[in-house]
């Protein structure tokens, strides 16, 4: 008798097939306790992959974008993150759809599988100087891959957790889930620094920011190995042998209004919001590296510093969704984000540049443009062209991460840029040649980092002046809401739905949920360029925290303490 068999009979004892199919399913603790810390422990390995390009950030732009101006191999490396959350919506339609139909250990085991591969090919994968573009397109195409695999694995990891664990816990245990993209940046953060220090900065940067991409295969050979050990969820197995299961669940889960409502519902009214709120509390990492431009191993402390904080508000707010409701806590979670987003990032930007808020207090750049010649800067693929001289004006300061102040100026006269007594006219490219734009704009670039120079503004905050232990309290404070909004998000949704569509239903809505906050670094970087307010993007993220907090309210049920066998 094979194991899951086994279990299956300790599940449905002797007592007829009604009597049995009404049963509560019990799992012994400590192997509840294994089948959390396995599922969760293989999720965090696949965070790992998916999140390591984060800290490489500035490494992969110079690896696989060099053949572009720096300011948009930066873009690029944003999109190129931002394009695993597009695809994350097919690879739960399609894992999910595995999941109810084969069984939920086995497409978590194909989806590391899967995630593990496209890691290690990135770490073997030709840079721009060796193979020129089909580099970054190959990067782009592994990207996608990675996406894929990580929108089956969420969703099939928390169902197959929660169907083992009593309704009284499953806040709790599902919220181990939770902690993987946290925990996976942690370990990313301390590879990386790991082998920095060994190699140096120089090798480091030139070959050894492979090793950790390499790595994976090492993870991705645990994972496989605890996975393989795992047996199959209880309640799928008593499902299927009660003959039970969907034939199709795709059709049944988003051709039936019943359930189709419901998806839309938590859309709108949860997963967008989680899936804001967990951008949000994220973006400042955009902020410090990119705008703000700290030391990057002073970016690393303050990572790893607020995610402990993090991971034990993750536990503490999982916790706490089985003592007073799913629904209260993640609906608090949504109106503390939005509330301390703006502040918090005003003060992160005091701590870590100083410098930069005081240069911007006494010596404000002014943008003056013809709003008539003004494009909208929202460009999700970027391969967009802003080529007005309210573009290039626009661009040219924003590029640089300097916050400035937009006024009007007459009607047909060119943009210009003000910095102290200095004033740069921009150009308009609209007639030229691409090569010939790119190079003139490069000068422009050119010429006002060098008034920006004179004006006093600083190119890099000073590491003597950032203030690393504000900074990773700031960070928890933001995070202890985000951390309320996404720890019972996984029970709650999956005790909306039965068991026979269970992994389809919850992993499409929720992975197309992430576009959300998947586009929040491009959409804030869009509305900083148009408005000259570094901290612009935060009005979108309010935006749809409050919307889904005000479906949600009205809308959404309270599902603590449903058994899982009762929906229906």
């Amino acid at each position: 008798m094979t194991h899951d068999a086994a279990m299956d009979d300790r599940i449905e004892p002797a007592m007829g097939t009604e009597a049995a199919e009404a049963a509560p399913v019990t799992v012994e603790r400590g192997r509840m306790r294994r089948v959390v810390v396995a599922s969760s422990l293989g999720a965090i390995f696949e965070a790992y992959d998916l999140v390591l390009y984060g800290p490489l950030a500035a490494i992969v732009a110079a690896q696989f974008f060099s053949g572009l101006d720096p300011a948009y191999a930066y873009i690029f490396t944003l999109l190129s993150a931002a394009v695993s959350y597009l695809v994350r919506p097919f690879g739960g339609l399609v894992f999910g759809r595995l999941g109810d139909l084969v069984g939920r250990k086995y497409t978590f085991l194909l989806t590391i599988v899967i995630m593990g591969v496209s890691t290690v090919i990135i770490g073997l994968l030709p840079n721009y100087a060796t193979i020129g573009i089909a580099s970054p397109l190959l990067l782009m195409a592994l990207r996608i891959v990675q996406g894929l695999a990580f929108g089956g694995e969420f969703g099939g990891a928390v169902t197959y957790i929660a169907e083992h664990v009593p309704a009284e816990r499953r806040g709790l245990a599902t919220s181990a889930v939770a902690t993987t993209l946290a925990g996976g940046l942690v370990l990313a953060i301390l590879v990386v620094l790991a082998c920095e220090f060994a190699l140096g900065k120089e090798a480091f940067e030139d070959w050894g920011w492979r090793i950790p991409f390499l790595l994976s295969a090492v993870l991705m050979a645990i994972s496989i190995y605890i996975r393989v050990r795992l047996q199959e969820s209880p309640l799928f197995l008593r499902m299927k042998r009660a003959g039970k299961g969907s034939s199709a669940p795709v059709r049944e889960a988003f051709g039936r209004w019943r359930y189709l409502r419901i998806s839309i519902l938590a859309l709108f009214g949860a997963i967008a919001g989680q899936s804001v709120a967990t951008a949000t509390g994220a973006y400042p990492i955009y902020l410090l590296m990119l705008n703000l431009k700290i030391d990057p191993f002073l970016l690393h402390y303050t990572i790893l510093g607020y995610s402990v904080f993090f991971i034990a508000f993750i536990v503490l707010a999982g916790w706490l969704s089985d003592r007073i409701g799913r629904k209260p806590v993640v609906l608090a979670g949504f109106l503390g984000t939005a509330i301390a987003a703006y502040p918090v990032f005003q003060a992160v930007t005091h701590f870590a540049h100083p410098d930069l808020e005081r240069a911007v207090a006494e010596r404000p750049v002014t943008v003056l443009v013809d709003p008539a010649g003004c494009s909208g800067q929202f460009d999700p693929i970027g391969l967009a062209e802003f080529r007005t001289s309210c573009d290039v004006a626009r661009r040219a300061v924003a590029k640089l991460g300097i916050p400035y102040t937009d006024r009007d100026a007459p009607a047909g006269t060119p943009a210009r840029v003000e910095i102290g007594a200095t004033s740069l006219t921009a150009f308009d490219g609209r007639d030229m040649e691409k090569a010939a734009f790119a190079e003139r704009a490069r000068a422009f670039d050119r010429e006002i980092a060098a008034a920006l120079a004179a004006g006093g503004y600083p190119a890099r905050a000073d590491p003597g002046k950032t203030n690393v232990a504000a900074l990773i309290g700031l960070l928890a404070l933001l995070n202890l809401f985000v951390a309320l909004a996404v720890a019972p998000l996984a029970a709650w949704l999956i005790e909306m739905f039965p068991t026979r569509i269970r992994s389809t239903a919850f992993s499409l809505p929720y992975n197309i949920g992430g576009w959300f906050g998947g586009f929040l670094p491009t959409i804030s970087f869009a509305a900083f360029t148009a408005t000259g307010n570094l901290y612009a993007g935060v009005w979108y993220a309010a935006s749809v925290l409050i919307v889904s907090f005000v479906i949600g309210s009205l809308f959404l049920p309270e599902t603590r303490g449903r058994s899982l066998e009762s929906v229906s």
